[in-house]
């Protein structure tokens, strides 16, 4: 899986070089190019927005280092283009998995009031929103689709992982105890500690799905 971001602000990426992904990166799983709009800028102070047109407060990127940014990336005729943006399309797992299928991905990353719209409306395939509220900019969605995404790539975690962990089946996650087997008086259900597969197959079937409708979540609660 291929990932080329397109950023005012690369040095915000430095997370994904750790943890899980960065052993993806170090093992050729995934690919990530950070690319810094900044640089296809023609004005001598690297400015890269302006004002608006028709008024109102903040400043809009310009279209013509966007799309030049966009141009610098190799085999990008394949790829999918990808607008983190409030307006888009709110981000899920099956979105997530759908999007895992693909093998070259493009993020745009706004900032500010935005990227001026005839630039979007020439390169970009899909908007997508990571949730209602509002961010400085597409960076921090952009990582966040990134590692949803990076971890159903073959090899960057393994497969019963991904089928017992939350959302994958309608359900979210059963609870998780370790070491030490008494803490604050509270002990690890019995169940686990005999380590038997049928009884621990058992309280699986026991998981009670509840739905808030005001609140609009979903968790799940394990019996002993």
């Amino acid at each position: 899986m291929r990932f080329d971001v397109l950023t005012l602000f690369p040095e915000m990426f430095i997370p994904i070089k750790t943890s899980i992904l960065g052993k993806a990166q170090e093992k050729n799983k995934i690919n990530i190019n950070i690319i810094n709009i900044r640089d296809f800028s023609k004005d001598k102070h690297k400015k890269v927005d302006d004002t608006p047109y028709g008024g109102g407060a903040g400043m809009v990127i310009k279209p013509d280092v966007v799309y030049d940014a966009y141009n610098s990336i190799e085999e990008r005729n394949n790829a999918k283009v990808i607008y983190l943006s409030p307006q888009g399309k709110t981000l899920n797992q099956k979105k997530v998995e759908s999007l895992a299928k693909e093998n070259h991905l493009i993020l745009l990353c706004g900032h500010y009031e935005g990227i001026d719209q005839r630039v979007l409306d020439e390169i970009v395939d899909e908007e997508i929103s990571i949730g209602d509220y509002v961010l400085t900019g597409g960076e921090l969605p952009s990582m966040v689709l990134i590692d949803s995404i990076s971890r159903y790539v073959e090899g960057v975690i393994t497969k019963d992982s991904i089928n017992e962990e939350s959302f994958s089946n309608g359900l979210l996650e059963y609870p998780q105890y370790t070491r030490p087997e008494i803490f604050l008086d509270k002990k690890v259900p019995e169940v686990l500690i005999s380590r038997s597969p049928w009884k621990y197959k058992q309280m699986e079937k026991k998981a009670i799905r509840k739905y808030n409708k005001t609140e609009k979540t979903r968790f799940i609660r394990l019996k002993n």
